[in-house]
């Protein structure tokens, strides 16, 4: 059974993997269409140091949009943004540092960006890890869940009240996560499993990404019955050439690593400038405006897994985070009165 437990997950992601490698092959990548200036907005892109994150800060900016960069490597943040400032004069880009497996160090992030007194139009949720080694952060939490999910739900339910406070009835305030098809191969079970007896570091990645998208449908179902001016949607980039990959790579995964050679050197993976393309088009695109719920792919709305719409076990996994992070399940914000009158008042979120 252990090894059943431990085996099921590597066939099933790689099989998912085989599939996007096939369609990928058939199909051009995406091409962002032409989109308007985004000046005066400003986002955040966490795991915008590298890889698909720094590929979706550098379109960004060249939109003329103010992009924060939030990553847990200071070295490779300050070199992006220098990078990034070189090939465009005129570009706003910063740094600011974050460790997403942290809880204390999300809430730190977000008192100093708050401190600055900015707006936010677009918060994505970006950084990852994938098929790293078993093993737990500093809070207690298994580093795919902490990582990919746990830290990006307090950090979006922190930054809640500004993007709210930022977006507007024709410009509303855009969630963007990026999750994965390795979604697809996830189980109800698993997610809820306190147990690391039959650790699978391909079930752990997949089940983070299934997180992402129950909270990003939960999230926008509540945003849109609250009539506040805020979207969220999924972005799935594909199978991308990044330093993700990394981990498939060790001794103790050999035949792992033969399999990955054959699936993903087939010349048939994205490049991160091409993955990045949906992502900016979910960002900035007025076709999207006021849209959300979306599960994005090469650009169009496509289903995401069934598992994902299950409305129950949305609700399930939002009382269990906020649990997890000592948070009430009710989520107050402030929303400004529409039609551009002064004033507003607290609305509640009953997540």
């Amino acid at each position: 059974m252990s090894v059943l437990a431990r085996v099921l997950p590597v066939l099933k992601l790689y099989l998912t993997a085989v599939k996007v490698l096939f369609y990928q092959l058939l199909h051009k990548p995406f091409a962002v269409p032409a989109l308007p200036k985004q000046h005066g907005k400003v986002a955040i892109v966490t795991g915008g140091a590298r890889g698909l994150g720094y590929a979706i800060v550098r379109q960004l900016a060249g939109l003329g949009m103010h992009v924060i960069i939030a990553s847990h490597d200071k070295k490779q943040g300050l070199a992006a943004v220098k990078s990034i400032r070189e090939e465009q004069s005129r570009a706003l880009v910063d740094f600011e540092f974050v460790d997403l497996a942290s809880l204390s160090s999300v809430r730190q992030f977000v008192c100093r960006f708050q401190a600055q007194g900015l707006p936010l139009h677009v918060l994505i949720n970006n950084a990852a890890v994938m098929l790293v080694p078993e093993g737990k952060t500093d809070d207690g939490f298994e580093l795919h869940f902490a990582t990919n999910y746990l830290g990006h739900f307090l950090l979006t339910r922190f930054l809640l009240d500004t993007l709210v406070h930022s977006g507007k009835d024709e410009a509303c305030s855009r969630i963007i996560s990026i999750s994965s098809s390795a979604h697809y191969t996830a189980d109800k079970d698993f997610l809820f499993s306190r147990s690391m007896q039959h650790y699978s570091a391909h079930g752990a990645y997949a089940h983070s990404k299934l997180a992402q998208v129950l909270f990003t449908y939960r999230l926008q179902q509540e945003l849109q019955s609250s009539g506040c001016a805020v979207t969220a949607s999924a972005v799935d980039p594909g199978v991308v050439d990044t330093h993700l990959y990394r981990n498939l790579s060790t001794p103790a995964r050999l035949a792992q690593r033969l399999i990955a050679h054959l699936l993903f050197r087939v010349g048939s993976w994205r490049s991160p400038a091409q993955a990045a393309a949906t992502a900016v088009y979910a960002a900035a695109s007025p076709e999207l405006e006021g849209v959300g719920g979306c599960y994005l792919y090469e650009g169009k709305r496509v289903s995401s897994s069934a598992l994902s719409y299950d409305v129950e076990l949305q609700a399930q996994l939002w009382r269990r985070s906020c649990s997890l992070l000592g948070l009430a399940d009710s989520l107050y914000v402030y929303q400004a009165k529409r039609g551009g009158g002064g004033g507003g008042a607290y609305t509640n979120l009953s997540l």
